[in-house]
């Protein structure tokens, strides 16, 4: 197999090694299967046509083409012509197979199923990948920058799966790339020809297998690269995770210390809660009958930045036995203690351990760890909620409106931290809250009457279809809109919050559930719920409900209070997780009486939440990453034609007589052309000798560099003896002197002057000369072949 052949299998192997990490996203993997077959296909379109050879970019312009009439076979057979040929039908196909992957990707959890345009996403993005892996490092001859497709497959992959699998995919992806480095590298040793063939083993070549030493050594460094970049992740807490999927919240270890970091559990929440099938998540039997305040908290988000609510880095310690009295809470405030049993489905593996609030012991097993501001529970070394039994001892505070109305002031140091809002927040976020609490003498009253806002009398409507954007502008359309998810909600009435004064933050969790025949309650993913938390001096944090018809309205916020003209907010139903209409509104709007028949849509109420659209944008990102590549190649295009044309003119040539004037001009031209590179103009009318002369004048050459000097006169006098001798000889150091020389001029050129022979190097235009050149030179022949064919043969009678 030649040097290039086997790059060319490399390259392929190397993609899919990558490809790899998708694996955990889609069940089932039969996609691989197929990708790997047109992948292979269309590296066998490269390999063909580089032996032909063609042109490089025809090379690739061929294989863009077999890769698009690949797809057409297998995704839009119907809609082509002949069955393989794209037109306007089969690309209107292709974008309505993206589409409704798009929207695939946003309705199902991790693992989805294999629809006809994931399936087309998948097997399209790795083409398209493996594409520009085989451009750049085999019809390019440039495997590095190859990486960076091959680092976009693996990064938006393994961004999305995570899980405890993520080292092997990043192995997979790594060697993929060590091994297209080496096949590059050893390719191109292999073509100097055999270097060290006389030297003896201890000089750099194994006798035994002909192996010269650097590829050996190029083996050991990327050995251990490879084991560095393994060994050290796992000696650093990870960052990624989520609510209801993955793990790998970072924890520190060790005896009462350690942080969690803030990582935003909401961004993977969408995949897990999007979906069509309402799954269990939890189940659990509690000791008490009321159930409808029985919210299962799983985190608090308390650092607000104007797009997004996160949980802060915060201190983790060991689980104490008991925990401490929750903040704020006084002796004199109605409380109950209650007892319940958690079981955690096999499937559901998160961080965080969801538990009624304020928890005040669990009994659980594993590895977890105690942060005592929210009073969460959070896993350590890779522990997750999978399928975990455990027992929370709770309580449930039962505070009366008089309390939350007359609480006294928090200390400086909570206000200070719980109501602060970033300067970007939309001032209309701030007037609406002073407008919608006009008249309210105490933070309670103004606490109700923003959940009577946006539950009863502000208009707002519950919509699973609403897109209410992002960034800092989202409050305040979804202020103006009037549609949202809960976590809007409860994200509006938390901020608007703090810019009354009342320290808040968001919980995120789910509601009580569903009673069941044995008397246990179900849990499911549409059980998931965010709601606000106010903090109240003497009472502590507090759940209000300002959704309209989802959870539990608390009984503390239903009392008239003084100065408050709200209604009485009637109790909904405890239980969020009904069954969801076969056919739903077009609106997509959950009325009240829809809700009483069980026929509203259930959509997750998080999906939207922490994230910048309906679903997971897999096609734009693609879209950017290749674009961003682009945007990277094209304007180092000229630099990289450049250093393949030295490569070229002084790399491996025969060392034969017969060779002597091909090789001699080619290097006296890369003097001329990088002389041109640093300002100085080829004169092509004079000759190599006073060439040579001017080259040494105009570069300062004769002073301070007169090896230089030496050596641009050497080559001039082998440009003349090739020329001009009878029986031209190979003149041995073209090659040193030729960079001999362009060591000198870099020495003496300026900063700018160096920066311009390396990014825009002026003998670049004869890339433009050559396309002139061949234009016209085949302008002439398509002519001289019409004037033939229309030429009537001498002779020939009518």
């Amino acid at each position: 197999m030649s040097g290039r052949a086997r790059l060319t299998l490399y390259s392929a192997a190397a993609t899919l090694m990558a490809a790899c990490a998708l694996l955990p996203l889609v069940k089932p993997a039969t996609w691989f299967l197929q990708a790997a077959f047109l992948l292979s296909l269309q590296s066998g379109v490269g390999a063909l046509t580089r032996r032909v050879p063609l042109a490089r970019p025809l090379t690739v312009a061929a294989q863009a083409l077999m890769t698009l009439m690949l797809l057409t076979l297998v995704f839009a057979q119907q809609q082509a012509l002949a069955g393989f040929v794209p037109g306007p039908d089969a690309f209107r196909h292709f974008g309505d197979l993206l589409q409704a992957g798009t929207d695939d990707v946003g309705r199902y959890a991790i693992p989805a199923p294999l629809s006809d345009g994931i399936r087309l996403m998948l097997i399209g993005g790795v083409l398209v990948i493996g594409l520009a892996v085989d451009t750049l490092a085999v019809t390019f001859r440039s495997a590095a920058p190859a990486g960076l497709p091959l680092l976009a497959l693996y990064s938006v992959a393994a961004g999305l799966s995570g899980g405890g699998w993520a080292w092997l995919w990043f192995l997979l992806a790594a060697a993929g790339y060590l091994m297209l480095l080496l096949a590059e590298g050893r390719d191109r040793l292999s073509q100097w020809g055999r270097v060290f063939g006389g030297a003896p083993r201890s000089q750099g070549l194994d006798a035994s297998s002909g192996t010269v030493a650097p590829v050996r050594t190029g083996r050991r460094i990327s050995a251990v690269a490879l084991g560095i970049a393994l060994a050290v992740p796992l000696a650093l807490p990870a960052l990624d995770g989520g609510l209801l999927g993955g793990t790998g919240t970072g924890v520190g270890s060790g005896s009462g210390g350690g942080t969690i970091s803030a990582v935003n559990p909401l961004v993977s929440l969408r995949d897990s809660l999007n979906v069509d099938e309402d799954r269990q998540v939890l189940s659990y039997r509690t000791n008490t009958d009321d159930t409808q305040d029985m919210y299962l908290r799983i985190v608090s988000l308390d650092d607000f930045d104007g797009t997004a609510w996160k949980p802060a880095q915060r201190h983790i310690e060991d689980v104490p036995d008991t925990f401490p009295t929750p903040i704020g809470l006084g002796a004199d405030v109605q409380r109950s203690e209650i007892q319940t049993r958690v079981a955690a489905a096999d499937w559901y593996a998160q961080d965080w351990l969801p538990m009624p609030y304020p928890a005040s012991k669990v009994n659980i097993n594993g590895s977890w760890r105690y942060e005592p501001v929210g009073r969460t529970l959070v896993g350590d070394h890779g522990q997750n909620t999978r399928g975990v039994q455990y027992e929370v001892t709770s309580l449930i505070v039962q505070p009366t409106a008089e309390q939350l109305a007359n609480a006294p002031e928090p200390s400086k140091a909570l206000k200070r931290e719980f109501t602060k809002v970033p300067s970007s927040l939309p001032a209309v976020v701030a007037d609406t809250a002073r407008k919608v609490t006009a008249g309210s003498t105490n933070h309670y009253e103004q606490a109700v009457k923003l959940q009577d806002y946006f539950a009863v009398n502000g208009g707002f409507t519950y919509n699973t279809q609403v897109q209410v954007g992002s960034g800092s502008a989202a409050i305040a359309r979804f202020l103006k809109d009037k549609q949202g998810f809960c976590v809007h909600f409860s994200f509006a009435m938390a901020s608007m919050a703090r810019t009354l004064g009342i320290p808040a933050r968001v919980a995120v969790g789910f509601t009580p559930g569903s009673p069941q025949a044995d008397g246990s309650m179900s849990v499911g993913l549409r059980d998931a719920h965010a709601w606000p938390e106010l903090y109240f001096e003497g009472v502590g944090w507090t759940r209000f409900e300002p959704t309209p018809n989802r959870g539990s309205v608390p009984e503390y916020t239903q009392t008239q209070t003084p100065g408050s003209d709200s209604p009485t907010v009637p109790k909904p139903s405890t239980s969020t997780s009904a069954a969801p209409s076969t056919a739903p509104s077009a609106s997509g709007n959950c009325l009240a009486e829809q809700k009483k028949l069980e026929a509203c849509t259930s959509q997750s109420a998080l999906a939207t939440v922490g994230s910048k659209d309906d679903g997971t944008p897999w096609l734009p990102i693609l879209g950017y990453t290749l674009a961003g590549l682009l945007l990277l190649v094209v304007p180092l295009l000229p630099m990289l034609w450049r250093i393949r044309q030295r490569s070229v003119r002084l790399g491996a040539h025969g060392r034969s007589e017969a060779d002597a004037p091909a090789y001699t001009l080619a290097t006296w031209l890369e003097v001329t052309d990088t002389a041109w590179d640093y300002g100085i103009v080829p004169d092509e009318s004079q000759t190599p000798r006073k060439a040579a002369a001017r080259i040494v004048r105009l570069g300062h050459l004769d002073a301070e560099a007169s090896e230089a000097a030496e050596a641009v006169h050497r080559m001039a006098a082998a440009v003349e003896q090739v020329l001009y001798a009878p029986h031209p000889r190979l003149t041995t150091g073209l090659a040193e002197d030729a960079r001999r020389v362009a060591d000198a001029l870099h020495a003496r050129a300026s900063r700018t002057a160096r920066l311009r022979a390396l990014l825009a190097p002026r003998s670049a235009v004869r890339v433009v000369w050559a396309t002139s050149a061949y234009w016209a030179a085949l302008s002439a022949r398509l002519a001289a072949r019409r004037e033939t064919l229309l030429r009537r043969p001498s002779g020939q009678n009518s």
